[in-house]
């Protein structure tokens, strides 16, 4: 088992600030709830997360911002962890506040590296006396008592719709707070879908690994629909809650079809495509890590039909066609600049 995060570890050192009902938003630990005081509800935006944290009998554990499991005013002390976006907080705090029991508290808790200082303003915007009372190992927690409680909180009312276009095909996109490239199309994709023109996949269905908000699913059937060709179901995997809400939303106003599925990975992941295309992710907070990227490549081919196809891209300097070469088979560049490259493979 994992050593405990910063933020975790400081909240055992304070379990004393826990009253009545509990709620933790963006516990990622599972070795956490075992030795908290009482029960409560323990969410995570992270499909993984939350797999982890089930378990204690005394504990719910929900997944994302839309789990039913939140509810108003139901919580004695609400635990905010920082989220790797800074955006994501004001969500994470509306939240808090909606769940929040008249006379709650709030705590905050994270690292100076997660933004801790930034955070205080906004927690401070909404308690203007909230005090800081811990700070150890990079970490502070700070307690706010004073809530203004929200009265309503849907993460709907948190989304926002942009325009996408590529090689003549329009679709709007749904943006979440958290989300890569909110409100924009970012360069590896374009490149991607421009892949997508200039070489079609031969599939009659397809699965997006890393789907994120649904744009490649999305604009893919769109394209194929305006070249008035037959349209490739496009089914869809990701690990974060903003993702998979977002994903469905934006299928459903393109009119695309297939299955947007939370899972960490291919873990949670059945059944076989013909074509599988990706823009993993490759950082974890501020560092570069391509570690889910490759253990997407050493489960992918168990995906894949035979001669089945996988387009992936990625920034160039990544090392991934050797790792593509090795768990799928043949591979080729289908283009690439300095920045990104295009692969296409063939399962073996």
């Amino acid at each position: 088992m994992s050593a405990l995060p910063k933020s975790h570890e400081a909240l055992l050192r304070n379990r004393s600030l826990l009253k009545g009902r509990v709620a933790l938003l963006g516990a990622s630990s599972g070795a956490l709830l075992p030795e908290l005081p009482s029960g409560g509800l323990a969410m995570s935006e992270h499909a993984g997360y939350a797999e982890e944290l089930a378990g204690p009998a005394n504990w719910q554990v929900g997944f994302g911002y839309d789990n039913p499991e939140l509810t108003a005013s139901s919580f004695d002390t609400v635990v905010v962890f920082l989220p790797k976006a800074r955006a994501e907080l004001d969500l994470r705090l509306a939240l808090a506040r909606w769940i929040a029991a008249p006379n709650a508290a709030l705590i905050l808790m994270g690292e100076k590296k997660e933004g801790i200082a930034g955070a205080v303003k906004q927690l401070k915007s909404i308690d203007p006396d909230a005090a800081k009372v811990d700070s150890a190992r990079h970490c502070q927690v700070w307690v706010a008592s004073s809530l203004a409680p929200l009265s309503h909180f849907d993460v709907a009312d948190w989304m926002q719709w942009h325009s996408i276009t590529n090689a003549g095909s329009t679709v709007e996109v749904c943006g979440l707070p958290g989300i890569f490239s909110q409100g924009e199309l970012d360069a590896g994709t374009s490149m991607l879908l421009d892949s997508l023109v200039s070489t079609p996949l031969k599939a009659n269905r397809v699965l997006d690994f890393a789907c994120g908000a649904g744009v490649i699913g999305s604009w893919h059937q769109t394209w194929q629909r305006d070249q008035g060709w037959p349209v490739a179901p496009v089914d869809g995997v990701d690990v974060q809650s903003q993702a998979v809400i977002c994903a469905r939303a934006t299928y459903e106003r393109a009119g695309a079809t297939g299955e947007i599925i939370a899972s960490d990975g291919l873990a949670g992941v059945e059944g076989v495509w013909p074509a599988i295309v990706t823009n993993p992710p490759f950082h974890a907070g501020v560092r570069t890590d391509t570690s889910m990227t490759e253990d997407f490549l050493r489960s992918v081919a168990r995906h894949l039909k035979t001669r089945g196809e996988l387009r992936l891209v990625a920034n160039t300097f990544l090392p991934y066609e050797n790792l593509i070469k090795r768990f799928v088979g043949p591979v080729e560049r289908l283009t690439e600049d300095r920045r990104f490259t295009v692969y296409r493979a063939t399962r073996r």
